[in-house]
């Protein structure tokens, strides 16, 4: 019989192995054992990214732990249809927005999307800036939004919805094309067409505010 020390041994090499899997392999050893340990990793992997997604998107921290425990309750129950050549982050993204909306529907709120969130970072926002430029050069958006990160936070909390969230999957999250074309049921050409929507937003909005101060 092993020892308390062995079994701890083991299972350390177990956690230690599973932290080296990809998220399609722990989903889909979860989808064939139910392993619960193997479920834990996939949760811990995506307490704050996805968490951090859904209180920007919905501007409500209670909502948003409530959303983030609903999104993996299906990931549980759905863990069946998990395919071998799929991928688990956009599937993650697809259930975690659903849940998002259908929280949103239920609760008869539409609330802005807040990117001060639980970041709060002001270097994420002159990242922002610099990708937003890279897109639409604009010498004078340039050099003064990488110092007023707070005006492009405003900015961009006052974009349509279907246009924060495509910002905010690609640039916060790091999607690609395709995983928030996958995550949001739309094709590539248009989360393509919408970041360029937004940056052309921003720019008029930066255009028309520093109109104003003159």
């Amino acid at each position: 019989m092993a020892t308390a020390t062995q079994r701890s041994n083991a299972q350390t090499g177990r956690e230690g192995a599973a932290e080296q899997f990809s998220d399609e392999a722990l989903m889909l050893d979860y989808r064939r054992t139910q392993d619960p340990a193997l479920f834990a990793q996939l949760v811990e992997r995506y307490e704050h990214p996805l968490y951090n997604y859904l209180r920007r998107y919905l501007g409500n921290a209670e909502m948003a732990e409530d959303v983030f425990q609903a999104t993996f309750l299906r990931v549980h129950l759905k863990c069946r249809e998990f395919e071998p050549q799929r991928k688990f982050r956009p599937w993650l993204y697809t259930i975690a927005t659903n849940q998002a909306i259908d929280a949103q529907r239920r609760g008869k709120r539409h609330r802005m999307l807040s990117l001060d969130g639980a970041s709060g970072r002001d270097d994420d926002a002159s990242k922002l800036a610099d990708l937003l430029v890279s897109s639409e050069p604009l010498p004078e958006f340039t050099a003064d939004v990488q110092e007023s990160g707070q005006w492009l936070q405003g900015a961009l909390g006052e974009l349509p919805d279907y246009l924060r969230i495509v910002v905010e999957l690609v640039y916060y999250q790091g999607l690609k094309y395709r995983e928030t074309a996958e995550a949001l049921s739309i094709p590539v050409g248009t989360v393509k067409s919408r970041m360029h929507a937004a940056v052309l937003k921003l720019n008029e909005a930066w255009r028309q505010a520093h109109q104003e101060q003159e």
